[in-house]
């Protein structure tokens, strides 16, 4: 059996077999994913405690934030805890409806993170290169984008358990469901990602070259977000693109042989995620930080009150319709 979800959850009857790896190699495999599992459980659980305890961090942009926790979180308890306990065991081992109901969880949790990473992008587009305009982010805009990226993963993800799909390429049924889900899950929300961050970067660009007096804090504010888009995009494509080449590269051709041992490459780069995703949109954010770190630190924090990072508090500007420049 072998699953081709974009969730980063592909098992084989190969896999069955032993003598694929050493012992020793599927130790390597379980440590490697016990530490991704481990750590991305405690750091998005963290998340999520200090967003409870915490009522300055309840904004608008939180509810999406703990949203991709809980998503995160999700996949590392349903994924990649089994996946450890497969490698350690040196085979899949929990049968064919365990194989069923983990790809439909991780592949759950897993689209409704990345809606979720897109609706971020969004937001972050809103409020950087429309900071005035008629259309605000408010908490009703990040709670409707959280609810879509959950529906949109159910209503996505469910089809192979009633009949349409399946986790195996098996007749032309499943591959019009696998073509369909490639281009709704992944390359719809990675568009959006794309769009979103370029018309950010632009704006900040054009208010560079028109700024005067305020140019050279604009400028350092303009590399801060170009640095940070740059993080998570190339975040999203090294932990997610990999593992959506190969689906679309068995969607083109059947028939394509894939080594089990090659592909865990992917599968993991993908559930890795659950720990980037924790740093890049949630750690480096300021008010995030300055809460994390006493959590972690006993009360200390390395960090001095004062210091400004780009991402969900970053000083923006932007360009209004008389050609002024706002600062945010």
């Amino acid at each position: 059996m072998e699953q081709v979800t974009l969730t980063g959850n592909i098992s084989s009857n190969s896999l069955t077999h032993t003598d694929l790896l050493s012992q020793r190699g599927y130790t390597i495999l379980a440590m490697i994913m016990g530490v991704f599992s481990l750590t991305g459980i405690i750091f998005n659980i963290l998340v999520i405690v200090l967003t409870v305890r915490h009522r300055k961090l309840r904004q608008p942009l939180s509810y999406a934030l703990v949203n991709l926790a809980v998503c995160d979180l999700g996949c590392a308890v349903f994924g990649g805890l089994p996946t450890t306990f497969n490698s350690i065991m040196g085979r899949f081992s929990l049968g064919r409806s365990g194989c069923i109901l983990g790809g439909f969880a991780v592949s759950f949790f897993g689209i409704s993170g990345l809606c979720t990473v897109a609706v971020i992008s969004v937001e972050r587009y809103i409020v950087v290169c429309n900071p005035m305009g008629a259309v605000l982010f408010q908490t009703r805009h990040a709670v409707a984008g959280v609810v879509l990226s959950w529906v949109w993963s159910f209503v996505w993800n469910t089809p192979p358990l009633f009949g349409w799909g399946s986790y195996d390429l098996r007749d032309a049924a499943d591959m019009s469901y696998i073509v369909i889900y490639f281009s709704l899950c992944f390359a719809v929300p990675f568009s959006t990602i794309i769009v979103s961050y370029s018309r950010l970067l632009w704006t900040l660009h054009q208010v560079t070259k028109l700024q005067t007096s305020e140019s050279k804090r604009t400028d350092c504010a303009e590399r801060q977000v170009a640095r940070m888009v740059v993080v998570m995009v190339l975040a999203f494509l090294v932990t997610w693109l990999p593992y959506a080449a190969m689906a679309l590269a068995v969607i083109m051709d059947s028939s394509l042989y894939i080594d089990p041992v090659i592909a865990t490459i992917p599968v993991y780069l993908a559930k890795s995620s659950t720990v980037y995703n924790p740093i890049i949109y949630i750690f480096m954010n300021r008010q995030f930080r300055s809460h994390v770190a006493p959590a972690l630190l006993c009360g200390w924090s390395p960090w001095p009150s004062e210091v400004q990072i780009s991402g969900a508090t970053t000083t923006v500007a932007s360009v209004n319709k008389s050609n002024k420049v706002v600062l945010e």
